[in-house]
C-alpha cells in the first residue's frame, strides 16, 4: 500500500485535476490511497476532494510541512508519497514510485518535474531546477527534494522527525535527516507537472529571490509570506 498525501488551501480550481490524474494509474486503485489534507478552506476544495479521495482530513499541525505531517500520521501505507493541488501525475507514477522501493533500498525517492503550463520561459525555467537537481544528486551537496514529487518509507519519515513546519525548504530541508537513516535516490523519470502559476503571477525571479531569502532564515520570515498567498 502506498499512501500519497496532498495539502490543500482554496484550491477548488486544481484539486479535481490533480485527484483525476492520481485516479488513472497503471496500477490497481486498490493499492494505494488518497489522504487530502485541507488548511481549513474557505471556497469549495474540501466538497470537491470527497468523491475522488479516499480521506479528507482537517490539517492540525502548522504550516504545508504540518498538513504532509498530519497525513503521513493518518497513513496505511508504508510508503507516503507526496504531491501538491495544483500538480498532475502521469499515469505511471505510482507505479514508478513502487518499482523503485522493491528494486533498491532507499528511504526517500524523489523526482523531477515539467510545466503543466506552456510556454519556452516555463520550460527552460524547470530544465534548469531539474539540471540543478541532478548536480546536487550525484555531487550529495544537496538533494532538491520537492515535496511535489517525493516518497518516503514512513516509518523512516517519522524516526527522522517529519518535515519541519517552516514557510520555505522543509522539502529540502528533510533529505539531511533521511540521509542519517538511509539511501536517498533521485530518479529522473518519476516526473510531475508543476504549476507555474506562482511565477506567472508574482514574477520568476522575485519568486525565487523570496524562496531563497525564506530559506536562507532558516525557513521562517515574518517579512515574507511566502506559503499563504492568495492566488489569482
Amino acid at each position: 500500500m502506498i499512501s500519497i498525501v496532498i495539502p490543500t488551501y482554496n484550491e477548488e480550481e486544481n484539486i479535481v485535476r490533480c485527484l483525476r490524474s492520481l485516479a488513472d494509474q497503471t496500477v490497481p486503485r486498490s493499492s494505494y490511497e488518497i489522504i487530502v489534507v485541507d488548511g481549513n478552506s474557505t471556497d469549495e476544495t474540501r466538497e470537491r476532494a470527497e468523491p475522488l479521495a479516499d480521506m479528507v482530513l482537517i490539517q492540525r499541525s502548522r504550516k504545508v510541512g504540518g498538513a504532509r505531517n498530519d497525513g503521513a500520521m493518518e497513513a496505511g501505507g508504508a510508503i507516503v508519497a507526496t504531491t501538491d493541488a495544483d500538480c498532475v501525475v502521469p499515469k505511471n507514477w505510482v507505479e514508478t514510485i513502487a518499482r523503485n522501493f522493491e528494486r533498491r533500498p532507499i528511504v526517500q525517492l524523489y523526482g523531477t518535474v515539467y510545466p503543466i503550463e506552456d510556454g519556452l520561459k516555463h520550460r527552460i525555467s524547470l530544465a534548469s531546477a531539474n539540471a540543478f537537481s541532478l548536480l546536487g544528486y550525484c555531487t550529495g551537496i544537496v538533494y532538491f527534494t520537492l515535496g511535489c514529487n517525493t516518497a518516503f518509507d514512513r516509518e523512516a519519515f517519522i524516526q527522522a522527525g517529519m518535515y519541519r513546519c517552516i514557510d520555505a525548504g522543509d522539502d529540502l530541508e528533510i533529505a539531511r535527516r533521511m540521509r542519517k537513516l538511509g539511501r536517498v535516490h533521485l530518479d529522473p523519470n518519476l516526473r510531475v507537472g508543476f504549476s507555474m502559476r506562482r511565477y506567472q503571477q508574482f514574477g520568476t525571479i522575485r519568486s525565487i529571490y523570496e524562496w531563497l531569502y525564506i530559506v536562507s532564515r532558516g525557513g521562517d520570515s515574518p517579512e515574507v509570506t511566502y506559503s499563504k498567498r492568495d492566488y489569482k
